[in-house]
């Protein structure tokens, strides 16, 4: 019976991340979700109580997968931004679910703890390299991960008036724009 159980909430994971990611929360419909899952919206609000804990659940998916398949390498930043780039082109729906995220779920007052465990362990990581004078510091490191992030993400938040415009430009060559930017920043 528990297996049951988890392949149901798999199911429904799977089904609310296409929901969310096309919809987000508040075009979101939990029935659309349930049918997609083969499920029922009784058993969405006993696992997860609400849309918003299935959105949350999702979400919670994507940032520890996210950041335990590309962790911080401080030494190699143009390295790890192609990673993360990487992540964004095999699965569009990241960015496309933190997106809605940032707009319909995030606020100051109730930050994510893993998200700020994680940003905090990597500004500690740029620090400390900065610190060994193994990383220039011309930038705050709050402020080069920061830039190193938005470079990983750059194509994969292009409006689809821009995206025409790159669709000639091969993942292969997005990413070596995104690793020679990076380099560029840590140039002195």
């Amino acid at each position: 019976m528990a297996g049951d159980a988890e392949a149901t909430k798999k199911r429904l994971l799977a089904a609310a991340r296409k929901e969310f990611g096309a919809y987000g929360i508040a075009g979101a419909r939990v029935d659309r979700i349930a049918a997609e899952s083969g499920s029922n919206k009784a058993q969405i609000y006993h696992y997860f109580g609400s849309k918003d804990g299935l959105f949350d659940a999702v979400f919670n998916e994507i940032v520890v997968g996210t950041t335990s398949e590309t962790p911080i390498d401080p030494l190699d930043l143009p390295e790890y931004a192609g990673k993360l780039f990487d992540r964004y082109e095999q699965d569009p729906e990241i960015q496309r679910l933190a997106t809605w995220y940032r707009l319909e779920r995030s606020t100051a007052d109730d930050p994510l703890e893993l998200i700020m465990a994680s940003n905090k362990h990597k500004v500690e990581a740029i620090a400390q390299a900065q610190a060994d004078g193994r990383l220039p510091s011309h930038y705050e490191p709050i402020v080069l991960l920061g830039l190193v992030l938005h470079l990983a993400a750059l194509w994969a938040g292009m409006t689809p008036e821009y995206a025409l415009m790159v669709s000639r430009t091969s993942a292969t060559e997005r990413r070596k724009v995104v690793t020679d930017a990076v380099s560029a920043l840590l140039k002195v």
